[in-house]
């Protein structure tokens, strides 16, 4: 076999698992916070989405609503496998899939507070969820692969 056929064999092969992957992610991100949508979340989300939005994420302002919103949360992130919460050990219990659309979550969410910042956020959750400095520096990274 030449080393041209099995570079185009190789390539095919990258290309069809790439598409496993998107598929996977686009209907995880098509149901992205359905349950957001139903109670026991809607009427709490409801109530306090506007009031989190004029508070800086990680502030104790912040942190006293997602205690309030406790109940919601708790079903939220049952319901969702982009939360580390949802997983007994956190963000070492997603997969690709989980952690891109974690990143998508964070990213829009940081746009939702009035002084919303998704280096910040990546900051704050590494020390909330733990995970490495590695990790820390590819979510970077990402963020820089779009000028922002």
């Amino acid at each position: 076999m030449s080393s041209e056929k099995d570079t185009l064999e190789h390539r095919e092969k990258v290309i069809g698992i790439a598409k496993l992957i998107m598929g996977q992610l686009v209907e995880s991100v098509m149901k992205h916070d359905e349950s957001k949508i139903q109670e026991p979340e809607l009427s709490i989300f409801d109530e306090y989405t506007p009031k989190l939005k004029n508070t800086t994420y990680g502030s104790d302002e912040y942190k006293a609503y997602l205690k309030e919103m406790a109940k919601a949360l708790e079903h939220h992130y049952q319901a969702n496998r982009h939360h580390p919460e949802h997983f007994e050990n956190g963000i070492r219990g997603m997969n690709l899939v989980d952690l891109v659309e974690m990143f998508c979550d964070w990213w829009a969410a940081s746009m939702r507070h009035n002084d919303g910042d998704i280096r910040r956020s990546i900051e704050i959750n590494q020390d909330r969820f733990g995970y490495s400095d590695d990790l820390k520096a590819v979510l970077m990274n990402t963020v820089s692969l779009f000028n922002m």
